[in-house]
């Protein structure tokens, strides 16, 4: 194979697997919930922190090249089961979205058991592949 043809290929796979890694956490990458626990009782309203490792934040709708590399929180409360992983995540009392990049948030609750679990969204508020899902919690509010 001619030489030229080589590093046609290879250009070829370097751009393939540039476009395929695009928007795809890379391993280790993680959500997580500060300072608050499965099991934990709080009063509302209450002061939740998001955290991530290997990845980054940022505003959805965000066009430059940091949208590959990055993305938003979305916070499911008392959900049974996640919602599509593979269209955008809806926007309502039970997926709150945090559009701009914030990273914290006040939530008033009702007395009781609830469940909390963070899920990372693209610009366009699809969930990454693979998806960036926290551990789902269970706190009890008083």
């Amino acid at each position: 194979m001619p030489v030229r043809m080589k590093w046609i290929l290879l250009l070829i796979f370097v751009i393939g697997s540039a476009v395929a890694s695009a928007h795809t956490p890379p391993d280790g990458a993680k959500v997580f919930f500060i300072g608050l626990k499965n099991g934990d009782t709080v009063v509302s309203p209450v002061h939740i922190k998001f955290g991530i490792e290997g990845f980054g934040i940022t505003p959805a709708g965000t066009t430059d090249k940091i949208r590959h590399y990055a993305g938003h929180f979305h916070l499911l409360v008392d959900l049974d089961r996640l919602p599509a992983l593979d269209e955008p995540i809806p926007r309502d009392a039970f997926h709150i979205h945090f559009d701009r990049g914030e990273a914290e948030t006040r939530l008033e609750l009702l007395p009781g058991r609830h469940t909390l679990q963070l899920l990372l969204g693209d610009e366009d508020h699809e969930p990454h592949e693979p998806p960036l899902i926290s551990e789902r919690i269970i706190i009890q509010v008083e």
